[in-house]
């Protein structure tokens, strides 16, 4: 088949497309412009360790079981002091940050009753003692009734008073469930070395510590037993200083302290 252009017109027609731009309009080799480009291979994965399996996910840090590290601690302290500085050097509370002190124990170590509240407040944290602020003058009075305190030499006529948080929460919040698991064993090796005949739990939180209940208005007064010992659960005397009625129960339960110390003697 001949051309439909003569040489001349050829040339002038591949000229004006070179003008356009087309510098490259005979290749050596015919191009076939219906053909795909070859598709680029994926990398090569690696096997996985066994078939079928998915790659592991990073791994978190491991946390600190800081209940297991406190159950250590107190059961390593053989004495009160030993307890004291168990409880000290414990960083696993965060309480411990904020607090000026930390509250350990008041009263006499060899007395028959032990008394247990819930944490410091402001006058606590300063003086590193527990029950000493307004409540604490109350509670003094209130034992004083039935011819106890903390300054007793006779362990027949003494009481010994501990917490079960040795530190202040901030803004006197009431303890956390994991804040308080924390100290449980410390506070049951704080038992088990007094040894007192009975304890005295004053309020809420150290009726859900100890006997695993809350309710302080309907329990109080009624005995019950825990860590081997009988235990009374009474209202907290800042309680006492809101409600100035409920004294009177309070009173009923000194006499039934007094009455159980009787009879244990």
């Amino acid at each position: 088949m001949e051309s439909a252009h003569d040489w001349h017109g050829a040339k002038a027609l591949l000229e004006w497309h070179i003008e356009l731009g087309a510098v490259d309009a005979i290749g050596d080799a015919p191009v076939d412009r219906y053909t795909l480009e070859p598709r680029q291979s994926k990398p090569e994965e690696k096997p996985l360790s066994q078939p079928g399996a998915r790659p592991a996910k990073p791994t978190a840090a491991p946390q600190t079981d800081y209940v297991a590290l406190a159950k250590q601690a107190a059961a390593a302290a053989g004495d009160l002091a030993a307890l004291h500085a168990a409880i000290a050097a414990f960083e696993g509370c965060e309480l411990k940050r904020g607090a000026r002190n930390t509250v350990f124990c008041d009263g006499n170590p060899a007395a028959r009753v032990m008394i247990i509240g819930e944490a410091p407040g402001r006058d606590e944290d300063i003086e590193g003692k527990p029950f000493i602020g307004r409540a604490g003058q109350l509670l003094d009075r209130m034992f004083a009734a039935i011819g106890m305190s903390r300054g007793a030499t006779q362990s027949k006529d003494a009481i010994y008073i501990t917490n079960v948080m040795p530190w202040r929460p901030p803004n006197n919040r009431d303890p956390s469930a994991e804040e308080i698991a924390m100290m449980v064993p410390f506070l049951e090796r704080h038992v088990q070395l007094v040894a007192p005949d009975l304890l005295v739990l004053m309020g809420n939180t150290p009726c859900q510590t100890v006997l695993g209940r809350k309710g302080i208005v309907k329990i109080r007064g009624n005995w019950d037993d825990a860590w081997g010992k009988p235990v009374m659960p009474m209202a907290h005397p800042a309680y006492l200083l809101r409600n100035p009625a409920a004294k009177r129960e309070a009173w009923a339960d000194l006499l039934a302290i007094q009455s159980k110390l009787r009879g244990l003697s």
